[in-house]
């Protein structure tokens, strides 16, 4: 499976009283699974049996195994999207507020600890072995997210759009949380304390949204100073 379109699209069923647990069930053991084997290595079965449910109630909530691996993908429990209403009008107003939205998605999912690193595992299997998800990730979450960020940016810094600099100042941004993500293994080897509890995160996500306001306040020195060297001045 390598096209996107291959996947199926989501597949609800309503929620017996017991139901929301043995989804989530199905949705944490197969995401364990997932990110240890990938898609193609994993069954239903074996999913089924970590989960300790039924292998009939995969179909009944997601179609089929595909099914399960979109659900899995984007389990807003690991993997929490920016609402593009709230975000876009936070940011006219208040840039902070709307990259604080974008960075407590990357903090959130962290305090759920070894589903956390399961997720990354997963995210950078998907890379490995594509089944189209990661572009449908890219195209429904990312992408959004990033052109709300830089709809903000430029409204705080008075530009009419966005520019190639304000561009690359939200990818900086972006990068703050996704090198939480990335560097997980080694700030725990080095200073575990630092994302050991939900304080001590909650903590690292304003020093995030500080470092990444003094990004946005470089940015806005920087353009002020090209814009001094560049205006003529008057005759004596």
């Amino acid at each position: 499976m390598s096209d996107a379109a291959e996947l199926p699209a989501s597949h609800a069923k309503p929620l017996r009283s017991d139901g929301a647990e043995a989804r989530n069930r199905l949705l944490d053991a197969a995401l364990a699974l997932f990110a240890e084997k990938g898609f193609a290595k994993t069954s239903t079965r074996e999913i089924a049996l970590a989960a300790q449910a039924n292998i009939a109630s995969i179909s009944y909530y997601f179609g089929d195994k595909a099914g399960l691996y979109r659900a899995v993908f984007q389990d807003p429990r690991n993997n929490p999207t920016l609402d593009p209403v709230d975000a876009s009008a936070a940011g006219v107003q208040d840039v902070r507020a709307c990259i604080q939205g974008l960075l407590r998605g990357f903090v959130e999912p962290l305090k759920s600890g070894e589903q956390a690193r399961q997720c990354m595992k997963l995210h950078f299997r998907e890379m490995v072995e594509p089944t189209g998800m990661w572009q449908v990730e890219i195209d429904s979450n990312i992408k959004p997210a990033h052109e709300i960020l830089t709809r903000a940016l430029a409204a705080h810094l008075g530009l009419p759009e966005a520019d190639d600099d304000i561009h690359r100042l939200a990818f900086q941004i972006s990068g703050l949380g996704i090198m939480l993500h990335v560097g997980m293994d080694v700030v725990q080897a080095i200073r575990p304390s630092l994302i050991g509890s939900a304080e001590a995160l909650d903590t690292y996500l304003t020093r995030l949204i500080d470092a990444a306001m003094a990004l946005v306040e470089a940015e806005a020195q920087r353009r002020q100073s090209f814009s001094a060297l560049a205006t003529p001045r008057a005759p004596i």
